[in-house]
């Protein structure tokens, strides 16, 4: 089954501290049946850039100290299988998502994770760190039981640390002072960034976790690791050099199914570098400069993935320039990925137009049908929470963002309408941040809305 169930169905009621939000399983003969919606499912135009990202997701639930994952040399090392030795320069950003559920003799211990770099050439390497956020589950960013619907501000909305952490950098809220904004490397050096606990003591059950995200800049080749020790207190950067040093790699989660097996897919959690941090496009009608929407809705998929294009053939995913071994060969669901999309949306007709925007979790499948499959209402698990920023619809020129939580099969909620008189033009941009725990695969309708409804 698919990996991303599974987890959530594991995990996170017990990061509700044992309060389940799913709706109770409803009996074969009561639960609603899916329901096929008519309409045009697209390729979503554009692509992935090519920046790099270190995506460190598995293990998800931390067991035991060591290397999380390293982008360091692994030749001088004690374990030189813990490091995949891939030199990062320019731009990329950081993904890292963990939890902890104590562990042994000491379940009140904390774990620690440490980001390390190091300074892989001859000269001296500024590396800066223009946005970052992280947060813990408790006391942060606890999994509320939110409206499907919700617009605010920009960041006082939120469930989960990776809908928190996420919404922060799509708000460009202030960087969170956890990561220095700027250091200098010298020739060889090595720098622990920084040393982030998830505590678990005086919690029920003893489960936590955290989510952190980070862009950085650096002028030269530099290498980044991250590092877990299990310790009742701050560990000192000594101990973190040598567990950089003489560590061994951390236990990894889930073995995924080998790219191309029949059966059953489980995709695992990613452990590596992916190329890729944002997709760009410009959605329009087949042929055309402008998107037009008449009678019928128009869907894209927004990370799509193996075994789930909606018929559309796109994977989405970014891909692996390096991974460790039993983790996840591309980057399922690209967590942390940015989506910046613009609709020039255009009405063609002779009579005033409303379309409404949405996105949509729509019942995953990877065969091409007549529309889309939903479930009303639905009653499953939940399979995306977090934000969406819009701008150009009827509720005003500014930028505005909705929180959305949307379970399995879920008709979703709209982002807002946009009416057009005829032949008028109308550009509305949409961007969002993959947030963690998401289940892919969402969709961006655009339907035309009819006139006793408008």
């Amino acid at each position: 089954c698919c990996c991303f169930e599974v987890m959530r169905r594991l995990v996170l009621p017990l990061l509700l501290g044992g309060a389940v939000l799913l709706s109770p399983v409803a009996s074969r003969s009561s639960a609603p049946e899916p329901t096929l919606r008519e309409g045009l499912v697209l390729p979503l135009p554009g692509q992935l850039n090519s920046e790099l990202m270190v995506n460190d997701n598995n293990p998800e639930v931390v067991s035991d100290s060591g290397i999380l994952l390293s982008t360091f040399a692994g030749q001088g090392k004690a374990h030189p299988d813990a490091h995949l030795d891939v030199p990062l320069s320019g731009s990329f950003e950081l993904f890292s998502h963990h939890v902890f559920a104590g562990k042994g003799q000491a379940p009140n211990s904390t774990l620690w994770l440490a980001v390390v770099v190091g300074n892989r050439s001859s000269q001296p390497v500024t590396v800066s760190i223009p946005s970052a956020a992280t947060h813990l589950s408790q006391p942060d960013a606890p999994f509320l039981p939110l409206p499907p619907r919700m617009v605010h501000d920009g960041t006082s909305v939120y469930s989960g640390p990776g809908g928190r952490a996420a919404g922060d950098l799509l708000a460009r809220a202030p960087r969170s002072e956890s990561l220095p904004e700027r250091i200098e490397l010298s020739p060889g050096q090595i720098d622990v960034l920084t040393s982030l606990p998830i505590p678990v003591a005086g919690l029920d059950p003893l489960l936590n976790g955290r989510n952190l995200q980070a862009r950085f800049n650096s002028t030269g080749p530099i290498s980044l690791a991250t590092l877990a020790l299990i310790s009742d207190r701050r560990p000192s950067e000594k101990q973190w050099l040598d567990l950089l040093q003489n560590g061994k790699l951390s236990s990894k989660e889930h073995e995924p199914s080998p790219k191309g097996a029949a059966g059953p897919m489980i995709y695992s959690r990613v452990s590596g570098v992916q190329q890729g941090t944002r997709w760009r496009g410009v959605l329009t009608s087949p042929g055309r400069t402008n998107l037009e929407v008449t009678t019928q809705p128009i869907s894209w998929p927004i990370a799509s993935l193996q075994r789930g294009t909606l018929g559309t053939g796109q994977v989405q995913s970014a891909q692996l320039t390096d991974f460790y071994p039993g983790t996840a060969w591309e980057a399922h669901g690209n967590y942390g990925v940015a989506y910046d999309l613009s609709l020039p949306l255009r009405n063609p007709s002779s009579r005033p137009q409303t379309l409404d925007l949405r996105l949509e979790s729509p019942l995953k499948s990877n065969r091409r049908a007549a529309g889309l499959r939903f479930i009303e209402p639905a009653q499953g698990p939940i399979f995306w929470r977090g934000n969406v920023a819009v701008k150009g619809t009827d509720a005003g020129r500014g930028r505005r963002t909705v929180h959305l939580v949307l379970r399995k099969g879920d008709p979703g909620q709209s982002l807002g309408r946009v009416s057009l008189a005829p032949g008028e033009q109308k550009t509305v941009q949409v961007q969002l941040i993959v947030p963690a725990d998401i289940t892919p695969v969402q969709v961006l309708t655009v339907a035309p809305v009819k006139q006793s409804d408008s």
